[in-house]
């Protein structure tokens, strides 16, 4: 009778230590598999962007989706008077949020970086000096926009934007938080999806729970703001590298644009 302790001793038979490092081979291989096929599939669209019109391309109805690019925005064309959507020269776009205040308008420019939130609130501790808040941003971190939209309702403070103004990616999280809103014809906000900090690199699967909890978050901060939650639809079919620009009768259905004699939601 053959010794299988003696045979496993020296490598001759079969080991549960053989078969746990077979498996976890075969694992990895396949998360190997899967992420380059992913990298690969998605490799044109990273290198050539969404087949979509360039940013400053006027919008209309059922044509919205403009490619996107944050650190790549457009100069403005003051050549062409017939573009519907002027948008501001890019070095107006400080690579974190800035605070500045004119009279009673405080104006929130720039990307919104992580840490932004609270460096909000000790600025809004220290110079409360007016009751409206004027957004021009490209987006950024969405943990910094929600807590900053909030921290907004809870000062009952008014926001804005202005003729050229832009409000995009997670920036109308912040713009929501007014009590009352208002955006001009010539303003623009726009929405798409979300990376909730994940590493871009990595297939999908692997940021699923992620993904999921951090929409999640931002159905209910539009709820408590009393936004239409159906804002959430053009958001979530709009890839991150691209943005949904909202026509003012969106605005107006998600209930973005509140007039002061129809005040916002109290919020939560």
């Amino acid at each position: 009778m053959t010794d299988t302790s003696a045979m496993a001793k020296h490598g001759g038979g079969f080991t549960v230590k053989r078969a746990m490092t077979a498996i976890l081979a075969f694992q990895i291989g396949m998360a190997v598999v899967l992420a380059g096929s992913d990298l690969l599939g998605s490799l044109p669209q990273l290198l050539s962007g969404p087949d979509a019109p360039a940013m400053d391309a006027p919008i209309a109805p059922g044509d919205q989706v403009r490619r996107f690019r944050p650190g790549d925005l457009p100069q403005r064309d003051r050549g062409n008077p017939d573009r519907q959507t002027p948008i501001p020269d890019p070095g107006d776009m400080p690579t974190r949020l800035r605070f500045s205040v004119e009279q009673d308008v405080a104006l929130l420019t720039g990307q919104i970086a992580p840490g932004d939130a609270a460096r909000f609130t000790e600025w809004l501790d220290a110079d409360a000096t007016f009751d409206t808040i004027r957004l021009h941003s490209p987006g950024g971190s969405v943990a910094d926009a929600l807590a900053i939209g909030r921290t907004i309702r809870e000062n009952a403070l008014a926001t804005m934007m202005e003729p050229g103004d832009i409000c995009l990616s997670a920036c109308p999280y912040v713009l929501v938080g007014g009590t009352t809103r208002s955006v001009p014809d010539t303003a623009m906000v726009g929405v798409h999806q979300h990376y909730f900090g994940e590493n871009t690199a990595l297939p999908a699967f692997l940021a699923i729970e992620d993904i999921q909890f951090g929409q999640g978050e931002v159905m209910a901060h539009l709820d408590d703001m009393g936004i239409d939650v159906r804002l959430m639809q053009p958001a979530l079919t709009t890839p991150p590298e691209a943005i949904y620009l909202l026509l003012p009768d969106e605005l107006e259905r998600y209930g973005i644009t509140v007039s002061d004699d129809a005040p916002a939601a109290s919020g939560g």
